[in-house]
Parts: C-alpha cells; sequence; structure tokens
C-alpha cells in the first residue's frame, strides 16, 4: 500500500515529543518520551539534542534532568520544528522539479504544488499551544 503523505519518524517524534514536553509539569526526559512515542531511545536523544542545538529546548543533566521549553508555546510553530529536522519546506510547481514540461499543461494539475502548499501553511500557523 502507498502512501503519499507521510511524516518521517524523526519529524513525528520532533512534533510529537515537543507537545509532550510543553504538557510535562515537570521535565519531561528521553526515557518517558521514547515510552509514549514507542521509538528508539537513541533516536529520540538524537533528534532532542537537534531541537535543542536550534533553540526550541533547554536540556537539563541529571537524576531530574530532562527537557524544558526555551520559548513559549504559542512562539513555535509545528513549521519551526518541522523544518528543524527535515530541511526548509520547498513549495514546487512540478513534482520532479523540471524546468521545462513536454506538456502544456500539467497532467497532476499542479496537485502536488498545493498539497505542499497546504502543508506548509497548516504547520506555520499552528503552534505547539494549540495541542495543551
Amino acid at each position: 500500500m502507498s502512501n503519499i503523505v507521510s511524516l518521517t519518524e524523526a519529524a513525528s517524534i520532533a512534533l510529537h515529543g515537543m507537545i509532550i514536553v510543553a504538557r510535562a509539569d515537570e521535565k519531561a526526559n528521553v526515557m518517558q518520551i521514547s515510552d509514549m512515542m514507542k521509538s528508539s531511545r537513541h533516536h529520540v536523544a538524537k533528534i532532542f539534542q537537534r531541537l535543542v542545538k536550534d533553540g526550541f529546548l533547554d536540556s537539563y543533566r541529571g537524576p531530574s534532568g530532562g527537557f524544558s521549553l526555551k520559548r513559549k508555546a504559542e512562539e513555535i510553530t509545528l513549521l519551526e520544528i518541522y523544518e528543524s529536522i527535515e530541511g526548509k519546506i520547498d513549495v514546487n510547481r512540478c513534482p520532479h522539479e523540471r524546468q521545462i514540461c513536454p506538456f502544456e499543461k500539467c497532467i497532476l494539475d499542479n496537485i502536488t504544488q498545493k498539497m505542499t502548499s497546504d502543508f506548509r501553511e497548516f504547520l506555520h500557523t499552528h503552534t505547539i499551544a494549540d495541542y495543551l
């Protein structure tokens, strides 16, 4: 079975994990996040190191360590988190990024451009606070 639209595991962990951190009464640690996400602790740790490096989270070591939001939940868009992990979303007219098309009109009616643009807009207009 084919999936036209899907998220990578890394993007899913980043988006869901940030909401887990925002909802936590105290700091949320890698073990808690990986257990809730049913993901590898190593993978969660790697993704969260990236989110710390990009300024979304503060990281604390030790037995009571974990992560907390560095900025307010309403200031962090889903787009920022997604692009931190996956890179900038590029909205192209052609799904194959071709400059010249052999047809006068796209046989897909530019649906991939619209889907990408809609997806980007959705992520841009939603913040972590929307899920608290």
